[in-house]
């Protein structure tokens, strides 16, 4: 089940991210972006969504609408759960949300070190738009195409 997360989930999704990310600090040298974000003011907002299985939050998804597309901001999968396809499934729904906003397309970024990332969302049909640094972070701009319902 995919849900808004709640101002309880608070916690957990900011642990799910550090899990998520953490790894990466050594590779990129720097902290990841969404391991800096304020998950109280995002879930406040109504702006992330958890993956819920008998209870347990295994992943969430942090989706901003825009003017124009739909920024997908983050997707995390707690470690012990990945390799289940959870982010597949949070990035379909993703797009299905985009769509029913009345999106024709999602973005994203991810960080230039961040192979694996980017080689899995190319696989889902994004593709790189440009690249820039903005906050000490090299980022790799990516956007998809949405075919109507």
């Amino acid at each position: 089940m995919i849900r808004l997360a709640r101002i309880e989930d608070t916690a957990t999704v900011a642990a799910i991210v550090h899990a998520a990310y953490v790894g990466y600090q050594t590779s990129i040298g720097t902290t990841p972006g969404p391991m800096l974000d304020d998950y109280n003011d995002l879930v406040a907002r109504k702006l992330v969504h958890v993956l819920e299985e008998n209870g347990d939050i295994l992943g969430l998804i942090v989706l901003i609408p825009e003017e124009r597309t739909m920024l997908l901001d983050n997707v995390a999968v707690r470690p012990d759960a990945q390799g289940r396809k959870l982010g597949s499934r949070l990035i379909a729904f993703a797009e299905r949300e985009a769509r029913a906003a009345g999106y024709d397309s999602i973005r994203l970024y991810t960080q230039e070190l961040m192979t694996e990332n980017r080689a899995r969302y190319v696989h889902l049909g994004f593709v790189e738009t440009h690249r820039a640094e903005e906050k000490g972070l090299k980022r790799v701009y990516m956007t998809k195409r949405l075919s109507p319902t």
